[in-house]
């Protein structure tokens, strides 16, 4: 059933549509922070953020149903549910960022972000880390460094160098923050001189795709500064770390201790539902509009915000954001007594952890990767990420338990002891 599954997939989709793993899973159902395939085989689910507060949640789903069965229109109708929405979401930011765009994915959030900057200061020129995603449309794919873009890299882009724990730039992890600072001043004084001018920075607090280097409160600083000086604006995409996954705070860049001028939102906010969100203060908004004629059919719909709403509620109803802290450095102590000699490092914030594994100082991509098809061969579904997929990634949903990491560091350590090195 499988192989023909795959087989018709892949004559209607076309050639190098991804799927996870050698031997693909065929999910057929999800609850909580499990899942099972269509031969009733259960896996622990170690890897998805999107269904933030669980798979399946109950209170989701009546949301999703009561709403559906009574209105879905579009906000050129006064509807209540995304003003209330908004109101609540925007409570858990603070300098000032109190004016919300609701769009269905996190590309088009970061989509409207970089419009957002360019309508505020004039100019084109945008700045990511040359190891980093932030989504599929053709201007922020322009910032992703997966596949370079038809014709070239556009000359209103620039890559900085990424931070990162194996090869830290500037030659130490005390020198990193310096360092990605001097890049991004590079890159500033390049699109100046360019003609483009700088209009933003986006970047992942937590440096989520780059691996999740190692990167504490004030990390950025130095760059937040740079930026500033040049009269840039910060673009924060909290995609990964955002709402609570971090457990510290309810978005990463709290937990680093800077302010940004836009903060982009999106697969977990619905728990699965698509939507999206761009938060901004209301100069930064007022620029935007003025620029741009933006509306989004689908965003803001009474559905999504049910949808929203209830996953909100969810995460404060049942605490998920101390659970992440909680079990989160659980979990992280757990990982940290591993014994494997390509283990370069541990690290963790709250429920999203990094184990990088290495060689000789050089990655060892191999090896990461035949652990994770080990582990699913066990029943726990995680993945990697890293420049050389070099580093395994585990990012469960939320009510992830002590007993879950148990049985998932459990099953790690047979399969380090197993996997040829």
């Amino acid at each position: 059933m499988t192989t023909d599954l795959i087989a018709r997939r892949a004559a209607l989709l076309g050639p190098n549509v991804p799927t996870f793993y050698d031997r693909p899973v065929h999910i057929v159902r999800g609850q909580g922070v499990w899942l099972w395939d269509a031969d009733g085989r259960r896996y622990l689910d170690c890897y998805n953020n999107v269904p933030h507060v669980g798979h399946c949640h109950p209170k989701v789903v009546e949301a999703i149903a009561r709403q559906a069965a009574t209105l879905n229109t579009h906000t050129r109708y006064l509807h209540e549910g995304i003003v209330e929405y908004g109101e609540r979401l925007v409570g858990k930011f603070g300098h000032d960022l109190r004016q919300i765009i609701m769009v269905c994915t996190g590309s088009e959030a970061n989509d409207i972000a970089l419009r957002m900057a360019q309508a505020v200061t004039g100019k084109t020129g945008l700045i990511a880390t040359d190891n980093t995603y932030h989504g599929n449309t053709t201007a922020v794919s322009h910032l992703s460094t997966r596949r370079p873009p038809i014709g070239g890299w556009p000359a209103h882009v620039r890559r900085v160098p990424a931070p990162d724990s194996l090869a830290p730039l500037g030659g130490s992890l005390a020198a990193q923050p310096q360092a990605f600072a001097a890049g991004v001043a590079r890159a500033i004084a390049e699109l100046e001189a360019s003609g483009h001018g700088f209009a933003g920075m986006m970047l992942c607090p937590i440096f989520a795709n780059e691996g999740m280097p190692e990167a504490g409160p004030g990390f950025l600083d130095p760059t937040v500064e740079v930026v500033r000086r040049a009269g840039g604006l910060i673009l924060c995409d909290e995609v990964q770390p955002g709402f609570g996954r971090v457990g510290s705070h309810w978005w990463g860049h709290e937990a680093l201790g800077f302010a940004p001028d836009v903060v982009t939102l999106g697969k977990p906010m619905a728990n699965g539902h698509p939507v999206g969100a761009v938060v901004t203060r209301p100069d930064v908004m007022a620029a935007f509009r003025q620029a741009f004629g933006y509306f989004n059919t689908f965003g803001g719909n009474p559905v999504s915000c049910a949808a929203a709403l209830a996953t909100l509620g969810v995460i404060e109803d049942e605490g998920l954001v101390a659970n992440a802290r909680d079990v989160g450095a659980y979990a992280l102590g757990l990982m940290s007594g591993l014994d494997h000699p390509l283990i370069a490092d541990v690290r963790g914030r709250g429920l999203f952890f990094g184990i990088e594994f290495a060689a000789g100082g050089e990655p060892a991509t191999e090896f990461c990767g035949r652990v994770v098809e080990a582990m699913r061969d066990r029943g726990i579904l995680l993945g990697r990420i890293g420049r050389a997929q070099h580093i395994l990634k585990l990012r469960p949903p939320m009510p992830f338990s002590r007993e879950n990491a148990d049985l998932a560091v459990a099953a790690l350590a047979e399969v380090l002891r197993e996997v040829p090195a």
